[in-house]
């Protein structure tokens, strides 16, 4: 098995997150630092620290829906002493880990999970996973620049893939905006919209493909259903 996924069925992060951690060279096979990311491992034979605690693979899978309230980040540690959204589920003895990010001042749907293979597939572009976000921002767009928005918009010399955005109410001076995306670049509905010059002034995620949060009230979780871990599973 290569290192990277051993590291994520281990319930520790996400395989994408599970390279970085390789690269900056704080994983050790049986006590030797390993940074190469083809390296492959034996579960039953090898021994797998990550910053020198012995990983071992979870044997029950955890599956929960948080609805992330403002002023948490999607790491399990950070470096600004800011508060984890970990710290908001209790009782749950797995270690599990955030599916993906949400900016601290983004609410809304966030999973957390110890199934490495799931949040690979959540995460990874390829498999074009529909998020789907409610918006306040600035102003009303126009017909143009919501054309110019589900068209793709060029960010940092890259070009985005097509969107889905419409206009749910407007006011005088702001607009609430229903867009999907699939793509998860870093705060990337933000960087649309200020593209499109209507910055953001709150965004909830309310959906990943038909997984809605529901009536989920701010900083509340639950367990998924399993109809909803094998639809994710499906997708």
């Amino acid at each position: 098995m290569r290192l990277q996924k051993y590291i994520a069925l281990c319930g520790v992060t996400s395989r994408r997150k599970a390279e970085d951690l390789i690269v900056s060279g704080k994983v050790k096979v049986n006590n030797k630092i390993i940074t190469e990311l083809g390296t492959v491992v034996d579960p039953n034979k090898d021994k797998v620290r990550v910053s020198d605690k012995l990983i071992s693979l979870e044997t029950t899978k955890v599956y929960i829906m948080l609805n992330k309230p403002v002023g948490f980040v999607t790491t399990l540690k950070d470096e600004k002493n800011r508060r984890v959204v970990t710290d908001l589920i209790e009782g749950v003895e797995e270690r599990i880990y955030p599916v993906g990010r949400l900016d601290a001042d983004t609410t809304g749907l966030l999973i957390l999970t110890n199934d490495g293979d799931l949040a690979y597939k959540l995460t990874h572009p390829k498999y074009e996973i529909q998020k789907r976000y409610i918006a306040i921002v600035e102003g009303v767009p126009n017909r143009f620049e919501l054309e110019k928005f589900r068209n793709g918009l060029k960010i940092h010399g890259k070009l985005t893939a097509k969107a889905g955005i419409k206009i749910s109410k407007r006011y005088e001076d702001e607009s609430i905006l229903d867009i999907i995306i699939h793509e998860g670049r870093n705060r990337q509905v933000k960087k649309m919209c200020e593209a499109i010059n209507h910055p953001v002034k709150k965004l909830k995620r309310i959906a990943i493909g038909e997984l809605e949060l529901g009536g989920l009230n701010l900083g509340n979780w639950r367990y998924l259903e399993e109809e909803e871990i094998k639809y994710l599973k499906q997708l």
